[in-house]
This record gives C-alpha cells, sequence and structure tokens, in this order.
C-alpha cells in the first residue's frame, strides 16, 4: 500500500466521483484511478466504495478507512514538516492565520504581542479559509490562527475570542436599505446568495437560523468567500447574511442592516494544534486574555 492510494481514496470519497477527482484534484485518467482503487482495495480485503450511475458511496468499511488514511497522511506530512523546521536556522519563527477578513481586527495586537515577547521574531501571516487553516494547523504549517471552531479537526485546540452577529448584506438600492434593521421574513422570496461553500460554521449557523425563524432562503450561487459574496449581492440584486466583520470589506455599492430580533452569532476562536510546543506559542497564549479586552475595547 502506498501514500497514493490513500489520496486516491480520500479525493474519490470527497468529490463523490471517480471522473470528478480524476479531473480536478488528481489530474490523471478515470481508468486509472479506477485501477488504483480495485487495487486498494484487493490489498485491504473489502470492498471500500460502491459504484453507482452517479457516482460512488463508501461502504462502511470504506468510512472507517478513510479516517484512518486521513491521519496517516497527517502524520507525514507533519514528519515531514518538523525535519523541515529543525533543519531551519535557529532564527525563531512564528506563523499566524487568519479567517480571511480578521486581519483588520486582531492583526495590530498580535503582532505588538508577538514582537514584545520575541523582538527578533520573523512572523508569517496566512489568510484562508477555517478548514484550510485548520488542516495547515494540523500539519504544524500554521501555529495559532484565528478561525471557526472545528471539533471534528483532530489535535486541535480552540479558545473563544469573540462571538458576532449575523446581518443582512444588500445593494444599496435595495428596498431594505432604507430600513434601520431588517425583519427576517422580509428576506423570503429574495434571490439569496449563500456564503458557505468554504465555511462548514457558518452554514450551521444559517441554517439552524432559517429553521428557527421560519425562513426559506433561495440560493441561487454559492461563493467561495466573504469578498465573492458581497461581490455577487452587488452585481446580482441579491441579498446574503454574513458575520459583522463583512463591514471591514464592503464594495461600494453594498449595505449591511442589523437583523430585528434574535440575531443569530458565530463564534471566532484563536485554534492551535495541540501538540505544537513552541515556547512563544506559550507565551502567545498566555497574553490571549489581554488581547481580547484591547481588541474589545477599539
Amino acid at each position: 500500500m502506498e501514500l497514493r492510494h490513500l489520496r486516491y481514496l480520500i479525493a474519490v470519497a470527497e468529490e463523490g466521483s471517480l471522473t470528478l477527482a480524476a479531473e480536478r484534484r488528481l489530474h490523471t485518467a478515470q481508468p486509472s484511478l479506477s485501477r488504483q482503487i480495485r487495487d486498494l482495495e484487493r490489498e485491504v480485503g473489502t470492498p471500500l466504495l460502491i459504484r453507482k450511475a452517479r457516482g460512488v458511496e463508501l461502504t462502511d468499511a470504506g468510512k472507517v478507512f478513510l479516517d484512518h488514511a486521513r491521519l496517516a497522511l497527517l502524520q507525514v506530512e507533519q514528519a515531514g514538516e518538523a525535519a523541515r523546521r529543525a533543519a531551519r536556522p535557529a532564527k525563531a519563527a512564528f506563523v499566524l492565520g487568519f479567517l480571511t477578513g480578521h486581519e483588520v481586527t486582531w492583526l495590530p495586537e498580535a503582532l505588538r504581542v508577538l514582537r514584545s515577547e520575541e523582538p527578533g521574531v520573523e512572523i508569517t501571516l496566512s489568510s484562508q479559509s477555517s478548514p484550510e487553516l485548520a488542516g495547515a494547523l494540523m500539519r504544524g504549517q500554521v501555529d495559532a490562527a484565528f478561525i471557526r471552531r472545528d471539533d471534528k479537526a483532530p489535535g486541535l485546540v480552540f479558545r473563544t475570542v469573540m462571538r458576532e452577529p449575523l446581518v443582512a448584506v444588500l445593494p444599496r438600492e435595495h428596498r431594505l436599505a432604507a430600513e434601520k434593521s431588517v425583519r427576517p421574513r422580509d428576506l423570503a422570496g429574495e434571490l439569496f446568495i449563500n456564503p458557505t461553500r468554504t465555511a462548514p460554521a457558518l452554514k450551521t449557523v444559517i441554517d439552524r437560523y432559517a429553521k428557527k425563524v421560519g425562513l426559506t432562503l433561495s440560493a441561487e450561487y454559492v461563493a467561495d468567500n466573504l469578498a465573492m459574496a458581497t461581490s455577487l449581492v452587488a452585481s446580482t440584486g441579491g441579498v446574503s447574511l454574513l458575520p459583522l466583520y463583512a463591514q471591514n470589506l464592503l464594495p461600494p455599492g453594498v449595505v449591511i442592516r442589523p437583523l430585528q430580533g434574535e440575531a443569530p452569532t458565530i463564534e471566532l476562536a484563536l485554534g492551535y494544534s495541540r501538540t505544537n510546543s513552541s515556547p512563544l506559542l506559550k507565551r502567545f497564549l498566555a497574553r490571549l486574555d489581554e488581547m481580547i479586552t484591547r481588541v474589545a475595547k477599539n
């Protein structure tokens, strides 16, 4: 069994299709991928996939194998990163991640603390989606990141730094933009820009809120990120629901309005790997409450 077999199975499971996995993720021919998966199944000794007319599904054995495959690849990547770090010069370094858009709020305080703790530290910044940052934390590529909590991410610890409300995001000329706040029922029937393609935590919050208030959201577009969501609002005349920090990144012609009643909230946390033994990370975490207090006052 080779590592590529594990990567192939993970790609097929995540895409739900041998064809899509071959074209989008693995850049190989579908028949070749099918042979590799059959070879893996023969070596494991049991079917891992159920082939259907429209894609594939994991068998019960496949689901168990998938979890172990992901963990095995993660451990290999961690080993490589640890070796690369050991070969680097001894100069202190720290990689800090941000869910895109939160740099505006948290970067100044984070830099202040890191530089006061280690004046000569080499700081690298990484802005990505929460799932991408969680993966980077698990692989040892990022030391700490301001992201959404992910209880399914093995080995990560999360400390809450804030909870922020969701707001309605509207074109400036939209009829609801004239209101000081938006009633949930007024969003019914509107063209909805779903901002959750790479934001599972946000999807959960929006879905729960819609169910709670009896709101059906007709999603015509699904955005990859906040910038795409706000751009689609501007270009299509649709509406969206986004965390309040979206106000830092609004394009011209787009406004936010608070939701009437009990608005849904979403948590932002500082995540880090339980196995990261960096002394600077420990000192950074020790001053997290101080950072939270200072950000709250700004």
